[in-house]
């Protein structure tokens, strides 16, 4: 097996989005702290804001809409409307837990710049 596809395999897509291992396992966790909250899905936004531009929205959502593209990750649905995709499509999302930092990250080739506190991009 290539090493491109075993990146592949580890870390399935949403049509060119990536949901890592670590970032699911966080999803479930604070879906199961939840409760009974078993039809929310983990939304993956972009929206204008923010001093680049845009910025990221992630938050559980039990709304489908027209033009959803919906994915399942080990157990976890991401969703992402069809005007956030395009600007998502070869994004990483991950969950960092470290001394310096603790959530979720977005790693998007398709960001041309970000700003300086990292919360939007162009």
């Amino acid at each position: 097996m290539s090493t491109d596809t075993q990146v592949e395999a580890e870390n399935p897509t949403i049509d060119g989005i990536v949901l890592t291992d670590g970032a699911a396992t966080k999803v479930k966790s604070l879906l199961a702290a939840e409760g009974e909250a078993t039809d929310y899905q983990l939304r993956i936004a972009v929206q204008p804001g923010g001093c680049s531009g845009l910025r990221y929205q992630l938050y559980f959502d039990d709304r489908k809409l027209d033009g959803d593209v919906v994915k399942d990750f080990s157990g976890v649905e991401v969703v992402a409307d069809k005007m956030s995709y395009p600007y998502l499509s070869g994004a990483t999302i991950d969950f960092v837990d470290t001394i310096e930092k603790q959530g979720f990250t977005i790693d998007n080739p398709n960001a041309t710049g970000s700003c300086a506190c990292g919360d939007s991009f162009h």
